[in-house]
Formats: C-alpha cells, sequence, structure tokens
C-alpha cells in the first residue's frame, strides 16, 4: 500500500463565531501532488496553517509523515518545506547568502550550508544569479529562490500557497517543472491553488473546498466525467450540405445544432469513441468534412459546476 505522507480527517477550525473549516479529510501518498482547490476564503490556508503547525485545529486529526501536528509539532517542522504566496527571503542579502542562513539556522555546518545552497541554486537555476542581492531579482526568479529556501533543509512534504501567484505565464511553468522534479526524486506537495490549469498540470489527485468543507474530491479525469459537456463539432465544406448532415446525425442519436455561419454542426457526446459514429453518419449520408474537433471539459468547468451545486 502508499505511504500516506498528508493525513487530515474530520478536521475542523473555527476562529469565535466563525467556522473556518467543517469536518475536513483527505490523504496524500508519498511522491504524489495534491491539489487543494477553492476560492478565497474556502479554507485552502487554513488546512495549510494546520498542517505545517502555525494553527492548532479545534478538532479532528492531521497527521504530516506519520506524525500528530499537534502531539509532535516540532519533528513535524522538521519533515516540511513551507511556501506562502509572497516571497519570504531577504532582499537584501544575496541569493547565496540566503540559503546559506537558513542552513546554518537549521543547524549545517559553514561548508554543509555552502554546499547546499549551490546545490539548490542549480537546481533553481539560479547560479548565475547567486551573487547578486535578492532585490534585483525579478519576481520568478524571487519565487523560485523562496522555494529553494523551503527545501533547505530537505524536507519529506512541501506546501505551496498558492506560490506562482502574481508570476507571469512564463515564470509559472519554470516553476511547475521544478515542483514535477521534486516529486519525481518523492517528494509529497500539496499544492494550493486558484488556478485550474496549475492542477491540471500538477496534481495527482484534487480535493475541491468551499467554506470550509470538501464537495469534491479525485483525480482531474474524474472530476471532468462528473461534469461531462463533452462535445464534437463538425465543420462543413458546404453550407448546403447542412440538412442533410443535420438528418444523419439526428439518425445516429446525435443532437447537432449548428452556427450561425451554418457551417459547423456541434453536438453532445458520452466520450470521445463517438467520434466514430459522426464521421459513419457523416460519409454514409455523402456529406464532406472540413474538420472534426472533440472538446472535453476543463477543471475550470468542473469548478464553476461544483460551486454552483454545492455538490457533495
Amino acid at each position: 500500500m502508499d505511504t500516506m505522507m498528508i493525513e487530515v480527517s474530520d478536521v475542523t477550525k473555527s476562529f469565535g463565531a466563525t467556522r473556518a473549516l467543517d469536518g475536513v479529510s483527505f490523504a496524500v501518498p508519498r511522491g504524489t501532488v495534491l491539489g487543494l482547490l477553492g476560492h478565497n476564503g474556502a479554507g485552502k490556508t487554513t488546512v495549510v496553517g494546520i498542517l505545517s503547525t502555525l494553527s492548532l485545529p479545534t478538532s479532528g486529526e492531521a497527521r504530516v509523515a506519520g506524525l500528530d501536528v499537534t502531539r509532535n509539532a516540532e519533528e513535524v517542522r522538521r519533515r516540511i518545506g513551507l511556501t506562502g504566496q509572497y516571497a519570504a527571503v531577504d532582499e537584501t542579502l544575496s541569493g547565496h547568502a540566503n540559503l546559506v542562513l537558513i542552513a546554518r539556522l537549521l543547524g549545517a555546518s559553514r561548508a554543509q550550508a555552502a554546499a547546499r545552497a549551490e546545490e539548490l541554486l542549480e537546481l533553481f537555476s539560479l547560479t548565475d544569479a547567486a551573487p547578486r542581492k535578492v532585490k534585483g531579482y525579478s519576481g520568478g526568479m524571487r519565487r523560485r529562490l523562496d522555494l529553494a529556501a523551503g527545501l533547505v533543509g530537505q524536507p519529506e512534504v512541501i506546501f505551496l500557497d498558492e506560490p506562482t501567484t502574481g508570476l507571469d505565464p512564463s515564470a509559472r511553468r519554470d516553476l511547475w517543472s521544478v515542483v514535477k522534479r521534486l516529486v519525481h526524486n518523492g517528494t509529497t506537495v500539496l499544492l494550493t491553488t486558484q488556478y485550474l490549469d496549475e492542477a491540471d498540470f500538477l496534481a495527482d489527485s484534487i480535493t475541491v473546498l468551499s467554506s470550509g468543507r470538501v464537495i469534491a474530491s479525485g483525480t482531474a479525469a474524474e472530476l471532468k466525467d462528473r461534469v461531462g459537456h463533452r462535445s464534437v463539432s463538425v465543420t462543413l465544406r458546404d453550407a448546403q450540405d447542412r440538412p442533410r448532415a443535420v438528418r444523419a446525425l439526428e439518425a445516429a442519436g446525435l443532437a447537432p445544432a449548428h452556427e450561425q455561419d451554418g457551417l459547423v454542426l456541434t453536438m453532445p457526446v458520452k466520450d470521445s469513441t463517438d467520434l466514430a459514429g459522426v464521421v459513419r453518419a457523416s460519409d454514409e449520408a455523402g456529406v464532406e468534412l472540413a474538420g472534426l474537433a472533440f472538446s472535453e471539459p476543463s477543471l475550470d468547468d468542473v469548478y464553476m459546476a461544483l460551486n454552483h451545486s454545492g455538490a457533495h
């Protein structure tokens, strides 16, 4: 069986009369990424705060690397790395000096600290920028250095709390590549994000929070299956073929709807295997196609549908 590196069981968290988390449960196997999705105020950062021992749960149990976050907080902190929404490094120091300082604070010797800093600077493609003060770094470079800082202690589990907020698309992709490498080497990652494409690219499984409750869990593919909305679009070579094409597709059990220009017919389908039926019906009717496209729901569609319905 997979070793569960993060286990959250029926966790609640209240701030006075406000219940920020209400019976949240999920688990993350070693060497995988869990994407924790939710709007602002959904409870994502509260979960990270509890798992990283910055906050205590009101009730329920949470474990990291097999250790209870309440009873074994100090040992948990030795096993984890945390990167928040904003860079936490010292911009008056160089990139190299930042990492050496953290390593020394964690108990490394001068030689060990320098070696670890150089290793991480190379991993994050920051070697050339290492001697420069961080205040001269771009946003993407700062975020990569911030993630490197969270890895100085070689943590088994990393919490990334909206790590690409404010980054341009290129810098986000660079950071994604780094996360992929870490997971490939056995690191376990909990990623909170509002970027649906980020979760789709990085996460092995996804948990969706809304108002402090889990409203859905599963892989991206499983969540997309719940929503449906798959469709096939055909582009006709000749608009005059449209009536014949519609009749043929309807006879095949499909429900085509045409776009305004009359050349494109779009119909809902169960899955990509229905493509063959569309092509066969068109061919048997003597309708020539200029194009054929299959589309499936995105995580954006899933997220909007789940939040609209409040589904569990």
